[in-house]
């Protein structure tokens, strides 16, 4: 009888141990908004299992604001946060401990509009109209970035800050232009309602290129073996996104029946060409170029060894 005990016993040791063993890993992500077209390759991730079998059991959060995510991953109080470039880059000289680790979308989203019926054919032809942009030093220097390549300076226009008021400042006809409307959605949204744009791309005109949308973590957790396999899931996620865009658009909207419109049809598809293909991968040049400018123009204190911003994974 002892025997059977230690035997029932021993059985019952190994199946905790791979219970144990088999656990999935968690992982909270911070998102920078609510999940929407913008996050696809996250959603494909869960959806599909990628995040499953790489035994991670992620969870996707929207922020109340948009501003805490980096913040709460600094204090240890969430895994990963979705960030942008050039606010991360400016968190990280303030003595925020975050790195990157992946990116999400590696091309910037922003841009400049106009309405497509008006008088405005060229970046030049803005020279004594009114542009709007909204609150944050990016975007009045991408403003004034755009007008110096094309022959003009800040004095040239006036400058109206809309806050985050763009697309119907414009539509509106309270300014001729607006500077920070993304791209995959704001035009999207424009043209639906009736108002096409007619849009000018900050790294065509004199931006340098940068990735919108990033992946940082707690400097502290950088070597954290999850890393590697959540990238690997994205990357999954990504993939099969490209291959499958309809049908996965078709789970998103059953999922999310909120934003079961043409105009999340559309900009799911208008996403599609600025997913980073590789999450993992780190452009050292691009990064070293984007740093520089934003130190030269005094929107960081100094530019850090690339090794401080970023952490590929391994």
């Amino acid at each position: 009888m002892r025997k059977i005990l230690t035997y029932l016993s021993i059985a019952l040791l190994s199946l905790l141990l791979q219970s144990s063993a088999f656990a999935a890993d968690k992982v909270t992500v911070l998102l920078d908004w609510f999940l929407n077209p913008g996050h696809a390759p996250l959603f494909v991730a869960e959806n599909q299992g990628f995040f499953k079998e790489q035994n991670l059991d992620v969870n996707l959060i929207g922020p109340a604001d948009s501003s805490d995510p980096p913040k709460l991953v600094a204090a240890g109080k969430a895994d990963i946060a979705i960030d942008y470039e050039p606010q991360f880059i400016q968190q990280v000289d303030q003595g925020l401990p975050l790195v990157r680790i992946g990116a999400l979308v590696d091309h910037p989203l922003n841009c400049m509009a106009v309405l497509k019926d008006g008088p405005i054919l060229t970046i030049k032809d803005l020279k004594g109209k009114s542009v709007g942009h909204s609150t944050g030093e990016m975007n009045s220097v991408m403003l004034e970035t755009m007008l110096h390549k094309n022959g003009l300076s800040i004095k040239d226009v006036n400058s109206i800050n809309v806050h985050y008021d763009l697309s119907q400042a414009l539509l509106s006809k309270k300014v001729d232009a607006v500077t920070g409307v993304m791209r995959n959605f704001e035009i999207i949204q424009m043209d639906l309602n009736g108002h096409p744009a007619r849009t000018f791309y900050p790294e065509q005109n004199g931006m340098p290129t940068y990735e919108e949308m990033i992946f940082v973590v707690n400097k502290n957790q950088m070597n954290d073996p999850r890393w590697k396999r959540f990238l690997i899931a994205v990357k999954e996620g990504q993939a099969y996104l490209q291959k499958h865009p309809e049908e996965m658009w078709q789970a998103f909207a059953k999922a999310h029946p909120e934003l079961n419109d043409e105009l999340n049809h559309r900009a799911w598809k208008a996403s599609l060409p600025y997913f980073a293909k590789d999450p993992a991968e780190f452009n050292s040049k691009q990064w070293e170029t984007f740093v520089a400018f934003m130190q030269k123009k005094q929107m960081i204190k100094k530019s850090l060894p690339l090794s401080t911003y970023a952490k590929q994974a391994e």
